[in-house]
């Protein structure tokens, strides 16, 4: 079993779900007592918050490096990034620190891919959402097409991963506001909708919607036991 190194943190909230579902999908594949060999970085979310909303990009590049660089030291054999928008850099990751990043938005590509399906919604902070890192590897690598929000729903539906969903909070009101959310991505075509923030599946769950449900979460860190295993 290669040994995984995850940066974490980001936020703990949904690092603690990774953590449970490798142990857990392990114990699944192996039987008996086995559990993941993993390390954690886990990083001060607050710092990183500020970056991401002062636009301050090359910084986090480098707090993102400084990570895997110390996983690696650690004996890492390769590495996870446990949130979605911190996949922006992941080939700076790649390229600085000479080891493989297992990239959520492959992992999820290829599940959407099985599902047949070839147009979906994307959730996440406004940064998944707006930006093309994300939506650039569904199309290039697995020919889907991506809708968003609108800019009134994508500002709703960052807050509430920013202001609730990193905090633990989890509320009624708002998993209202994101399946009527998720409806409109489907009355914009969209078959399927990717949970593109690792902690929005803390809030939304298959049967919250009428189209296929992507747990980015789950995905990502099933597709590293199967890597980790050569499966």
């Amino acid at each position: 079993m290669k040994t995984i190194g995850l940066i974490g943190g980001m936020s703990w909230e949904s690092t603690l779900e990774y953590y449970k579902i490798l142990n857990q999908t392990v114990k699944l594949k192996l039987g008996g007592l086995h559990s993941a060999k993993c390390l954690i970085y886990s990083v001060d979310f607050e710092e990183i918050e500020m970056l991401q909303h002062e636009d301050r990009w090359e910084e986090l590049t480098n707090k993102m490096i400084d990570a895997a660089k110390r996983l690696k030291r650690g004996g890492a054999e390769f590495i996870m990034i446990c949130t979605n928008t911190m996949h922006k850099m992941a080939e700076d990751i790649e390229k600085n620190v000479g080891i493989k990043v297992l990239h959520i938005a492959e992992a999820t590509g290829k599940k959407v891919v099985e599902k047949g399906i070839k147009k979906v919604g994307l959730l996440g902070t406004k940064f998944t959402m707006e930006g093309d890192f994300y939506k650039k590897v569904l199309k290039d690598k697995f020919d889907i097409d991506v809708v968003i929000p609108d800019e009134n729903e994508r500002e709703i539906v960052h807050d509430i991963i920013y202001k609730e969903l990193c905090k633990g909070e989890i509320k009624e009101s708002s998993k209202e506001k994101y399946k009527k959310v998720i409806d409109n991505l489907a009355k914009k075509g969209a078959k399927g909708v990717i949970l593109g923030c690792t902690e929005i599946p803390l809030l939304i769950k298959q049967e919250d919607a009428n189209i296929e449900v992507f747990d980015t979460t789950t995905i990502h860190a099933v597709s590293a036991v199967d890597f980790a295993l050569d499966i």
